[in-house]
């Protein structure tokens, strides 16, 4: 079984859908005893990075998050927030992030007269930087949906998974032992996301 994990900052019903569709098991849950016996856990996550790390301690998710990553060591999927939560920290905030990765989430910074503009939205390609389970089988460079006004800075080259482009190269995806995190929206990439979720369920 899979656990969407519910702290009120997703759009979970979509992820959902999408795992359904493909023929998996997913629950979207803030029930402790659930996380607690699920297989493999998604992380989504849309809204400021702040608001997400005290909305994980308020529900008192930290705990059994740490012990199903690194313990237990399940498939651990973040999606966008859910990613950048991963990270030591962000410039959006002040809270510290989980820090799972060696990594910091900060600001794109463009003159005005840039024609990148702030968050970026829309269909990327992303550029595979090392072999995973993840994006086996995938289309010659996929594209997926992102919007997002932060990015992933990696500190540990060994863990970027994809790159992509807007203005700068940045990471949207990393990937350590077990646990894999993307900027991008998978449930809202259709086929791309689709396969990765397809990918998530083999592994």
């Amino acid at each position: 079984m899979i656990a969407i994990i519910d702290y009120g900052c997703g759009n979970l019903g979509s992820i959902k859908n999408m795992i359904r569709k493909i023929g998996g098991e997913a629950v979207i849950t803030s029930n402790i005893d659930e996380i607690r016996q699920a297989k493999k856990i998604i992380l989504p996550g849309v809204g400021s990075f702040d608001t997400g790390m005290n909305n994980l301690k308020k529900s008192g998710f930290i705990d059994i998050l740490n012990e199903k990553a690194f313990n237990e060591k399940v498939p651990f999927l973040g999606i966008c927030l859910g990613m950048q939560l991963m990270t030591k920290g962000s410039e959006e905030g002040s809270e510290p992030g989980l820090a799972w990765f060696d990594a910091e989430t900060i600001k794109f910074k463009f003159e005005k007269s840039s024609v990148n503009k702030i968050p970026n939205m829309g269909w990327k390609h992303v550029y595979q930087k090392k072999e995973s389970a993840y994006l086996k089988e995938m289309y010659p460079e996929p594209r997926f949906y992102f919007v997002h006004s932060y990015y992933v800075k990696s500190n540990k080259p060994e863990d970027v998974l994809t790159t992509s482009t807007y203005g700068t190269e940045y990471v949207s995806g990393f990937e350590k032992g077990n646990l894999c995190g993307v900027q991008f929206h998978p449930e809202k990439s259709h086929k791309f996301g689709m396969k990765l979720f397809t990918n998530f369920l083999s592994i």
